[in-house]
């Protein structure tokens, strides 16, 4: 009780006491950063999680795979973009225990629980087909995830590699971007962002590429 007080004490939180319930505050005063707490009490009142689906987030440590700079926008109550919650590394299931990883059979462990996986990314994801056909110049490309994201009205490429992220994979998920904003995109909607699913990450891909827009995350099969 003395720990409840002291968190809610804060005027930042207070107002949010009566938005959660006490199922929720249990889990919560099992952790013991304060900053942490502050996270996901935020994320359980924007995303309106339940008790399941609150402990589940503490049980992968989701607070510690979200890039620093994006915790801090969370808690400041800045303007969030679609990607600045998505974390690092993102879980997969690995129920049949696959040792040797190609693409396609990361893209079929994902689609065996896709609501998970939609979960896993954030608020507001939701699929819309997997090898979506386009078709630049004279040529057919399938886009191995494409998904929208509600909350932000916007329209998400994902592309899958079982390797380190390499500068060809930017471009590559770019002219896919750009496909959907030119062809499908609607006035109304936001720019097509993208989210390259890696082996290994290589900070200096991302950091160089023109477009930021594309953030590139881990796996991690479980």
């Amino acid at each position: 009780m003395k720990k409840l007080y002291n968190v809610f004490s804060n005027k930042k939180v207070t107002t949010m006491l009566t938005q959660l319930t006490w199922s929720h505050y249990l889990l919560l005063l099992s952790i013991s950063d304060y900053d942490e707490i502050i996270y996901y009490i935020n994320i359980s009142k924007n995303s309106n999680l339940t008790q399941r689906q609150l402990q589940e987030k503490i049980k992968s440590n989701e607070y510690k795979r979200i890039p620093i700079e994006s915790r801090n926008k969370l808690n400041k109550n800045e303007i969030l973009n679609p990607n600045d919650l998505i974390p690092n590394p993102i879980i997969i299931k690995n129920r049949n225990n696959y040792e040797n990883i190609s693409e396609k059979t990361l893209q079929r462990l994902i689609l065996e629980d896709i609501p998970l996986f939609l979960e896993e990314l954030g608020t507001g994801f939701t699929f819309i087909k997997n090898e979506y056909k386009i078709k630049i110049d004279d040529r057919y490309n399938y886009i191995d995830l494409l998904l929208y994201n509600i909350k932000y009205k916007c329209y998400v490429v994902v592309e899958l590699k079982v390797t380190e992220l390499k500068k060809e994979h930017t471009g590559q998920i770019m002219a896919y971007m750009n496909y959907i904003d030119k062809n499908i995109k609607t006035i109304e909607e936001n720019d097509t962002v993208g989210i390259i699913i890696c082996k290994q990450d290589n900070e200096y891909v991302i950091k160089y590429c023109s477009d930021n827009r594309i953030i590139a995350r881990e796996y991690e099969l479980v």
